[in-house]
C-alpha cells in the first residue's frame, strides 16, 4: 500500500472537518475531508504542547495532549498500540514545541457532534524557528487550498475533471467535489482571515503578543538539552556495560571514566554508587584496586 502524503494545515481548518470518507476496498486508508477539501490521511503538525496526561489507567495507560498553533489546538491520543508515541508524550514536560506526524481520527458521540483528533505515530521536541517554518508552510498550503476553491466555486456544474484542467492537483479536486457535495459552499473569507492571522504571527513585532505558554516554550528550546535518564531498571546494566566497556588494559575500569560516561548515559552519581552497589552485591563486578572497578 502507498504511504499517505502528511498535510500541513492548521487546526482551525482540521476541526471545521465533519466527513470522514473510506478510500474503498479490502484494508483501504480512511480520509477526513476538510471544508476547503484537503483529503487528510495523514498529517504533519508542529505547535507549542500545552499539556500531557494520562487519561487511561496505569496498566493501559492512554496519553492524551494537546499542541496549539495560530488558529486553534490539536487534539492527541496515543495508547497502546502507538508505544513509541506514547512514551514520547509521557516523557515531555509541557509547555515545549513539538512536530507530530499522526493519522487524522474523527469521533461521533450520540450527540452526533464530530470531533477531530490525531493519533500520533511520531513526536519530537523541536524549537521555535522550525515551528515557524512549518507555519509558512502550512499558510502556502491554506492559500493553494483557498485559490483552488475560489476556481471551484466558479464551475457549474462541478467536476473533478474541470478542476485538474485549470492545473489543480488531482487529490485535492477530488476532495474539493466531497467537500462542496457534504458542506456546501465554503466561506473563503473565514479561511482567508485565518491565513491573515497565521502569517501575522510570524511578524517580530508580534512576538510579545503571544501566549504565555509560547513564551515558556521558547525559554525551555532554548535550555542545554538534558542527557536521556535510563529507566530504573536499566542502571545497573548500562553502568555494567560502562565497565565493561572502560576496561581496556585488563586492570578495571577508572572511578573517574565510569562517572564521566556513566553521566552522559543520564546516570547520576547518586545512582551510579546505588547500581555498583548493586552490583557488588550481586557478585558481577569486583574492586581489583583501590579506585577502579571490574566486571567478573
Amino acid at each position: 500500500m502507498m504511504r499517505e502524503v502528511a498535510w500541513r494545515l492548521f487546526a482551525g481548518e482540521y476541526n471545521d472537518a465533519k466527513l470522514e470518507v473510506s478510500g474503498g476496498g479490502e484494508r483501504a486508508p480512511s480520509f477526513v475531508v476538510t471544508p476547503l477539501g484537503a483529503k487528510v490521511n495523514r498529517v504533519y503538525v508542529v505547535g507549542v504542547i500545552t499539556d500531557v496526561e494520562n487519561v487511561g489507567t496505569e496498566m493501559q495507560p492512554m496519553w492524551r495532549a494537546r499542541v496549539a498553533d495560530p488558529t486553534g489546538t490539536f487534539h492527541l491520543y496515543a495508547g497502546q498500540y502507538q508505544p513509541e508515541a506514547a512514551a514520547a508524550l509521557s516523557k515531555l514536560k509541557p509547555p515545549v514545541f513539538g512536530a507530530i506526524v499522526g493519522k487524522s481520527r474523527t469521533y461521533t458521540p450520540d450527540s452526533g457532534t464530530v470531533y477531530t483528533s490525531i493519533r500520533p505515530e511520531a513526536i519530537k521536541s523541536v524549537d521555535g524557528a522550525i515551528r515557524d517554518y512549518w507555519i509558512l508552510e502550512a499558510c502556502r498550503s491554506l492559500k493553494a487550498r483557498i485559490e483552488a476553491m475560489a476556481e471551484a466555486q466558479k464551475m457549474d456544474p462541478l467536476t473533478k475533471e474541470g478542476l485538474v484542467q485549470v492545473g489543480v492537483k488531482e487529490a485535492l479536486a477530488d476532495g474539493i467535489v466531497q467537500a462542496v457535495n457534504h458542506y456546501g459552499k465554503a466561506d473563503l473569507s473565514r479561511y482567508t482571515a485565518m491565513l491573515a492571522e497565521a502569517l501575522r504571527y510570524l511578524l517580530p513585532e508580534n512576538r510579545e503578543q503571544r501566549a504565555p505558554e509560547e513564551a515558556a516554550a521558547e525559554e525551555a528550546a532554548a535550555r542545554p538539552e538534558e542527557p536521556p535518564r535510563e529507566p530504573e531498571g536499566d542502571k545497573e546494566e548500562t553502568v555494567l556495560g560502562v565497565i565493561e566497556g572502560l576496561d581496556k588494559d585488563g586492570k578495571g575500569a577508572p572511578w573517574d571514566g565510569i562517572l564521566d560516561a556513566a553521566k552522559a548515559k543520564g546516570v547520576a552519581r547518586e545512582e551510579l554508587e546505588e547500581a555498583i552497589n548493586g552490583l557488588l552485591d550481586k557478585g558481577l563486578v569486583y574492586e581489583p584496586v583501590l579506585g577502579r572497578m571490574k566486571k567478573i
